[in-house]
């Protein structure tokens, strides 16, 4: 069996400095054509966005897809919320952990699976200012190191 092929679009490396990924999902995304032919050409931007549960439904707030050029009246809104394709186990699950203090739900990858437009998503705890110093530092560290072998071994 032929594994799919995974093309990404956009991912959001400020998630992993600013929260701790505790679990994640993968979702559909419901997209009209023109944002769909956006997408394929890579525009896409998830930096500021947020990912709600509003009705029963998983919603994200702030993606934008730039227009499409030759889209014209087929356009929408580069900001429109989406609602994003989630199992009801899952959605329930998300819900009971966002009612939680301090867990919040951000996105972390748009990509295409075979034809289908996926996003990554991940329930998330946010840092303090002492962890991501540590953070930096570790990787200061490992940097370092790998500097250091790589000097060693010439």
């Amino acid at each position: 069996m032929e594994k799919e092929s995974i093309k990404l679009i956009a991912n959001n490396k400020k998630a992993y400095h600013d929260y701790f990924i505790d679990e994640t999902f993968e979702a559909g995304i419901s997209l009209v054509g023109t944002e769909v032919k956006s997408l394929r050409q890579g525009k896409c931007s998830i930096k500021e966005s947020y990912i709600d549960i509003v009705n029963g439904e998983a919603i994200i707030y702030g993606m934008n897809i730039s227009p499409y050029e030759k889209g014209n009246i087929f356009n929408k809104d580069p900001l429109r919320p989406r609602k994003l394709l989630l199992h009801r186990q899952e959605l329930n699950k998300l819900f009971g952990v966002v009612q939680q203090k301090g867990f919040t739900i951000v996105p972390l990858k748009v990509y295409f699976k075979g034809s289908l437009a996926k996003i990554e998503i991940g329930i998330a705890r946010g840092k303090k200012q002492y962890d991501k110093r540590a953070d930096i530092a570790k990787r200061d560290a490992k940097r370092d190191m790998d500097r250091a072998f790589k000097e060693y071994n010439r």
